[in-house]
């Protein structure tokens, strides 16, 4: 891996390079605010730059029409160095977003699985799909084609793991691309361009400008030589990307986050085993990665029953979990990413008291400590009681450590609270009873439902939501479908005159 403190993080046609203007930005260990790596601060000089280089690689370089087999042995190679680098990466993950090392090595891991996935894929389709035109003298077949230029956008909290997601189908397609990463969690995204030069890609189809999303993100959306844009983050931003792709219509493909709500039926928790299991997950649903999760379970929704004794035991174990510094052994739970966020969270707390909600546990900044700098963007996982559809907390997506609890008497009712919002990620139903689990699975408007579990996911199956949540899917077949287009080739192998004019 290169030196980051060189400056040299935007890549454009094969070459690295510092931002055209000279400008730098500071990358800061949320643990401890204070910086550890310097980065260039492209802006829309830059992505031009890289967006003509992809727009070259795509229209004449050989990647577009390189053999599957060939493509599929390049992803798979990726796989492998990233296997070779997991340490390296998974502590410079950890360092950039905040995550725990052992977080930091499971996306490496997911991010190796998610390449070799559509390295499978591509290699397993035929060469195309034959369509029957009812005579043996037309032969039908529909196609698939790369779209051309991709853009593609990623978000602070997975930066290596959502830049697979786009990355390796795109490629996987024939397509080329440039990326802009969070300005600030970018490190491992240049690293996985690394080493997909490493890998043998060619020059120009794989490019990369470090830079705000003012500048680079919307001119990678609205410049006219892109053909696609990808982009995960907020619901703001999205909308801002979905009107600049519109002027050219681009295609394009928007995971915008969640509001996802943890259903518990009072049956879950009937034997003490499948209450320590359901507490448990969802303590899983809410913290892990501090809450800066797209589909964190940050809605507990439970039966009136069970309540009291349910989020009691929750709280009481929420407040036991070790908060540090994600490269110290024995931390279970980083720090909020930046400063920004940590106040966002402070302030949503703030407002769900102010709006009557119950503080169960957390609600601050915990003491700093040996493994908690008093410099560092921690916060103590938060449990809300007593919280309605009203409360901005309930509503809007907070992406912190805070966990609101609701209840249900019905089945009925408890559909209705998980499907009264306005985006719809993820969800999840806890029972025993098999036919209520598939009934409310049914019926939930979210793209993603587990029953008795919380958050795995398989790159086999597709990723992404309904309503405000986004357009499109990641991950499994659809998810390379995003990158290509569909093409009918209709071949007449008898063409005789049609006399339709009487000539």
């Amino acid at each position: 891996m290169q030196d980051v403190s060189a400056q040299q993080t935007i890549h454009v046609g094969g070459e690295w390079r510092g931002a055209a203007s000279g400008a730098t930005r500071e990358i800061l260990d949320p643990a401890d605010a204070k910086p550890f790596a310097v980065i260039a601060e492209g802006g829309a000089d830059d992505a031009d730059a890289a967006i003509a280089a992809a727009r070259r690689a795509f229209d004449e370089g050989p990647w577009p029409t390189t053999p599957v087999a060939e493509r599929a042995a390049l992803l798979r190679r990726v796989a492998e160095l990233l296997v070779r680098d997991r340490e390296k990466i998974g502590l410079l993950e950890s360092r950039d977003a905040g995550k725990t090392v052992e977080e930091g090595r499971v996306d490496v891991d997911c991010v190796a699985d998610a390449f070799r996935y559509f390295a499978d894929l591509v290699l397993g389709e035929g060469a195309g799909r034959v369509v029957d035109a009812g005579s043996a003298e037309i032969h039908s077949v529909v196609v698939h084609e790369p779209v051309g230029v991709c853009s593609m956008i990623t978000p602070w909290n997975y930066p290596l793991l959502q830049a697979s997601w786009k990355i390796a189908p795109a490629l996987a397609a024939g397509n080329t691309f440039v990326i802009k990463p969070s300005e600030i969690t970018p490190l491992t995204t240049v690293v996985l361009v690394e080493l997909l030069i490493e890998a043998g890609l060619p020059q120009g189809v794989a490019n990369i400008v470090t830079g705000p999303g003012a500048t680079v993100g919307a001119r990678l959306a609205d410049h006219p030589d892109v053909d696609l844009i990808s982009f995960t983050g907020g619901l703001v931003s999205g909308t801002k990307v979905a009107q600049a792709a519109a002027a050219d219509v681009k295609k394009v493909a928007l995971e915008l986050g969640g509001k996802n709500p943890n259903v518990v039926f009072a049956d879950a928790c009937e034997s003490d085993e499948d209450f320590d299991t359901a507490v448990d997950q969802a303590l899983n649903a809410a913290f892990i990665h501090s809450g800066q999760v797209c589909s964190a379970g940050s809605r507990l929704i439970i039966e009136e029953s069970v309540r009291e004794r349910f989020v009691a035991e929750l709280a009481r174990r929420a407040e036991k979990i070790r908060l540090g510094r994600g490269t110290q052994d024995g931390v279970e739970c980083g720090p909020l990413v930046s400063e920004q966020q940590r106040d966002k969270t402070e302030s949503y707390v703030a407002s769900a008291l102010a709006e009557g909600a119950v503080l169960r546990c957390g609600g601050k900044r915990p003491e700093p400590s040996d493994v908690r700098p008093a410099t560092g963007y921690f916060y103590e996982p938060t449990v809300l009681d007593q919280c309605h559809r009203e409360m901005r907390v309930v509503r809007e997506e907070t992406f912190g450590p805070i966990l609101t609890v609701e209840t249900f008497r019905t089945e009925d009712e408890a559909v209705a609270l998980a499907n009264d919002t306005e985006y719809g990620l993820a969800g999840a139903v806890w029972t025993t009873d098999a036919g209520r689990a598939r009934r409310v699975a049914g019926r939930l408007r979210h793209g993603t439902i587990w029953i008795n579990d919380f958050h795995p996911y398989l790159p086999q199956a597709e990723w992404g939501g309904f309503g405000k949540s986004g357009v499109g899917r990641e991950l499994g077949p659809a998810g390379l479908a995003e990158y290509r287009e569909s093409k009918h080739i209709y071949q007449n192998l008898a063409p005789k005159p049609v006399r339709w004019f009487a000539g």
